[in-house]
């Protein structure tokens, strides 16, 4: 962890006077507080040159099964139903109440010219395979879902720290003033864990992330209510701005206040353009094709990936896509092969799209779960096969951004179990996604509890490997 006391530009000293400050000390105009939000929301310098502008970060909650999508394990067809034991012995089996070796139920291929393994399913990402760069060698410290989560997402088991999107627009700003800088595209069912996992945390309430609804209008009261013009509106604002200022003047150190005014004309400047972003009806027939639009499989996530890369397009910084029901502990040919079909297609689209627009060296692609599945599971029924959570082996890709595309990092055991080759903890994989923008984790910080705190908890390594 950092010992500089003022390690990073926008980490701003415990006592002393900020800009925002001084503007308020100049007077109660709408002027100023306008003026001060963009200074707090303006584009930022990393502490290094970035390989990338923005993330898209595509997280399949419940934990996919790397043995099944990404790492194919040959001898677990030669063990299938083969009893595990801690003593690892081995016999056959069919006894209810223990465990046993499982199989994939899918076939793998080789992909692309870099020869990724793939299962036969991904037919649609296979096409794209050389823009990945797949990492076998993380592991995380929790098997439990929501701790998962928190650690993947915020860096802390525990809940209540910042999450990723929230660090990076904190050390970098926005790209676009008229929306937030960083962006959740959740299903109707919040992840477990709920919101915790786009907080602000720690940070002033500005970074927090900004969930759209999946059904229904996006964002609650987006259109005034009627007869409610512009000119009322930001009258009412004026008059708002005045009150808060001169309550602010008085408790300058108030960062709630300050965020919920800064949040105000956000909102105010979000009604002129969120709008356009979130309407779908007029991109071209063939890029909604492309994405699997209207197609009942790949509807929901392909209208996600499409939105994500107009909110990448319009200089959002953070997008983060969720899709759920990863957690296959039993039937996983069925459960697995179902969730493959409906996110295929769409994530191979945003990967072409984005690099036929010329926006994929900027953006930076993230696959992942909360952690990897284990190579055995209890037999239900004789048939209905799955896999347990397992911290130890998991696989993430990376696709645009400076990511080393068409190679493979790192590996498991001959089993899936463990990570042997690369190894590298989720807080190394942290600290390289915030290098890849450019920025230092080791700088990237922010006091609070007396003492500066970071995304890594308390440091990490990067991974060059992953770097291209």
């Amino acid at each position: 962890m950092s010992t500089n006391k003022f390690p990073c530009a926008g980490v701003r000293a415990l006592h002393a006077p900020t800009r925002r400050d001084f503007l308020y000390s100049l007077g109660a105009s709408l002027g100023s507080v306008a003026f001060s939000s963009l200074l707090a929301a303006q584009e930022k310098q990393g502490h290094l040159p970035a390989k990338a502008k923005n993330v898209i970060f595509l997280m399949m909650e419940g934990g996919p099964s790397h043995i099944d999508t990404f790492d194919p394990k040959p001898l677990l067809d030669r063990m299938h139903l083969k009893e595990f034991t801690r003593e690892g012995q081995q016999k056959s089996a069919m006894e209810s109440g223990k465990r046993y070796y499982v199989r994939s139920p899918f076939k793998f291929i080789k992909a692309g010219q870099s020869g990724a393994d793939m299962a036969e399913n991904w037919s649609h990402l296979a096409k794209v395979a050389d823009d990945l760069c797949f990492f076998r060698g993380c592991t995380v410290d929790s098997v439990n879902h929501p701790t998962a989560m928190y650690q993947m997402n915020c860096g802390n088991r525990f809940g209540g720290d910042p999450g990723i999107g929230a660090w990076i627009n904190y050390g970098l700003g926005s790209l676009n003033q008229n929306l937030p800088g960083f962006i959740v595209l959740p299903e109707v069912s919040y992840p477990q864990g709920g919101a915790a996992n786009w907080s602000n945390g720690y940070l002033p309430a500005q970074f927090q992330g900004t969930p759209l609804r999946p059904k229904g209008s996006p964002i609650l009261d987006l259109s005034p209510p009627a007869g409610i013009t512009t000119e009322h509106q930001r009258k009412n604002l004026d008059l708002i701005a005045q009150l808060n200022q001169s309550h602010a003047a008085e408790h300058p150190y108030h960062d709630e206040l300050t965020a919920r005014m800064d949040n105000y004309e956000l909102a105010f400047r979000m009604q002129m353009q969120i709008p356009e972003v979130l309407d779908l009806t007029n991109e071209d027939p063939a890029t909604k094709t492309l994405y699997g639009i209207d197609n009942p499989s790949t509807d929901a996530f392909g209208r996600k990936c499409l939105l994500a890369r107009k909110l990448v397009e319009k200089g959002v910084r953070f997008v983060q896509l969720y899709h759920g029901s990863w957690d296959s502990h039993d039937y996983i040919e069925r459960a697995h092969d179902n969730l493959v079909r409906g996110v295929d297609q769409p994530i191979a689209a945003l990967i072409t799209d984005l690099k036929q627009r010329g926006l994929l060296d900027s953006t930076l692609i993230v696959w992942c779960g909360e952690f990897g599945r284990t190579p055995d599971n209890g037999v239900r029924g004789g048939t209905a096969y799955g896999r347990d959570h397992n911290p130890n082996a998991m696989t993430i890709w990376l696709a645009g951004g400076g990511c080393n595309a068409g190679h493979t990092i790192g590996a498991t055991d001959e089993f899936g179990m463990q990570a042997v080759e690369g190894k590298a903890h989720i807080r190394d994989f942290h600290v390289t996604l915030l290098r890849l923008l450019g920025l230092d984790d080791n700088k990237l910080t922010f006091y609070h509890g007396g003492r500066f705190k970071q995304l890594s908890q308390f440091g990490g390594t990067v991974i060059k490997d992953l770097i291209a």
